[in-house]
């Protein structure tokens, strides 16, 4: 059975509490989601303005169960790109909450349940979907693209079910929401706990308030997960000094965390006793490929561990032949139920089938070691992650090329670098980048150079930059 089916050995078991002391059991969560979807027809688009809810995450479920295709995205999604999505994906019903609402065209109130407001569109445009398709998810990014994965039933419940295994969660497990419910990472943490029958503490609060730390003693969670930004934050509050005895392991994926940072974090758990689990991971696989035992992550801090149950991986150079031996770099390729169907630009995209069969070209270099656990050492596509966020350095330059700047860009995980030959325009070019691509100003840095360099073929030369 799926995890978003009702289980009647869970039925009465705690599915989500949140900060308002509200407690639901899966019984009570199941007909909070079929009593905002009433009436919805299966195989209808839903788009689905997101926020660490009941209501959002009831919603969701609801909609897999009724064979509605949520699309998800951030309820703080800028305007523009909302009524993009709006107008590419044309979704018959858009779920939001009441505070935020947004003004969209030819759409009516159907239902408001518990502050949140369910619209239909008045004239719903039917379309062919494929009858795999279960979910559709930004590419992580945040660079004003439309474009979304493909992912099916296969997936979603194949990967849910791999992260339950390897993490060991359990009926009595309670984890909090510190991620986007958007954001593949964050909804993994949601789907797998639904497969064990365990519990959600629902919240929007961040590590720097105190009471997210009293909700989390008060409801004994037992788990997080942070994507490298989340940790450095963690660092910074001192971490070590706080106290959740009921926390069991926590989890980090999103980008890669500095080799330093893992052995710190390594000594804090191993002090209070948590396991600290790395994992890897990408939209294309619905959430996550791989994970470094707890037991190895002091020993091989600068590893992305090895695949995850029914995965696996293998290396490949560049004319694609597979790479057998020890200690060689080639671009790392994934196998396994999990890769998703493919992507969509529009709805007429929504009928296609499976055009990744099983494998994902993750477009990351790799080196595997005698043990077989693999090392994250480049990558063979210009993306860097912005706080979890892939984002695309080409994107980023015709974002800025659109405003008639000049400027190429580079840089590392957490920090777009933007090479410009306008002088005095730093405070200008982070305002304007910032604003577009919706990530805080500390994301970018901006540095004067005399002339873009390029190689003799008239290529940005993007290695002397470094």
């Amino acid at each position: 059975m799926a995890f978003f089916e009702l289980h009647d050995k869970f039925i009465n078991n705690t599915a989500l509490v949140d900060d308002l002391d509200r407690h639901y059991t899966y019984g009570q969560m199941y007909a909070l989601g079929g009593q905002i979807l009433k009436g919805a027809k299966s195989r209808s688009v839903l788009l689905l303005l997101c926020d660490n809810s009941i209501e959002s995450i009831s919603t969701y479920l609801a909609a897999l169960r009724k064979g509605i295709i949520p699309l998800m995205v951030s309820s703080s999604t800028r305007e523009n790109l909302l009524f993009t999505i709006y107008e590419k994906y044309k979704p018959a019903y858009i779920f939001m909450r009441k505070k935020i609402q947004k003004s969209f065209t030819s759409c009516h109130c159907i239902r408001e349940v518990s502050g949140h407001m369910l619209f239909e569109a008045d004239s719903v445009e039917n379309y062919p979907v494929n009858g795999d398709l279960a979910l559709l998810l930004t590419t992580s990014g945040s660079t004003g693209s439309p474009k979304l994965v493909r992912q099916s039933y296969k997936n979603i419940q194949s990967n849910a079910s791999s992260i339950a295994r390897y993490l060991e969660i359990q009926e009595r497990d309670i984890a909090v929401t510190t991620l986007p419910l958007n954001y593949t990472y964050g909804l993994s943490i949601i789907n797998s706990h639904m497969e064990k029958g365990a519990a959600i503490a629902v919240t929007n609060k961040t590590f720097f308030e105190k009471s997210f730390w009293e909700l989390c003693n008060r409801y004994k969670v037992t788990n997080f997960g942070g994507v490298p930004y989340s940790y450095d934050i963690l660092q910074t509050i001192g971490f070590e000094q706080m106290q959740v005895p009921s926390l069991r392991y926590i989890t980090q994926a999103g980008g890669k965390l500095h080799e330093q940072k893992v052995k710190h974090m390594v000594s804090v758990c191993e002090t209070k006793g948590i396991k600290f689990i790395i994992m890897y991971g990408q939209t294309e696989a619905t959430a996550r490929m791989s994970y470094l035992p707890w037991e190895k992550a002091r020993e091989k801090s600068a590893s992305i561990g090895i695949a995850i149950p029914d995965g696996r991986f293998v290396l490949e150079d560049d004319l694609g032949n597979e790479i057998t031996k020890t200690g060689q770099t080639g671009e790392l390729v994934y196998y396994g139920p999990n890769v998703t169907l493919g992507y969509a630009e529009n709805y007429e995209d929504l009928c296609k089938g499976d055009e990744f069969n099983g494998i994902l070209h993750t477009g990351d270099l790799a080196r595997r070691d005698a043990e077989g656990f693999y090392y994250i050492v480049g990558r063979t596509k210009r993306f860097i992650k912005l706080f979890g966020n892939r984002v695309s350095l080409d994107e980023a330059e015709q974002l800025l090329a659109k405003n008639h700047y000049t400027c190429v860009c580079g840089g590392k995980d957490d920090c777009l670098t933007i090479y410009t030959v306008e002088q005095g325009k730093n405070e200008e070019i982070i305002n304007y980048i910032s604003g577009v691509m919706g990530f805080h100003k500390n994301a970018f840095a901006v540095k004067y150079i005399r002339e873009i360099p390029r190689t003799q073929s008239g290529k940005v030369d993007y290695s002397s930059l470094l």
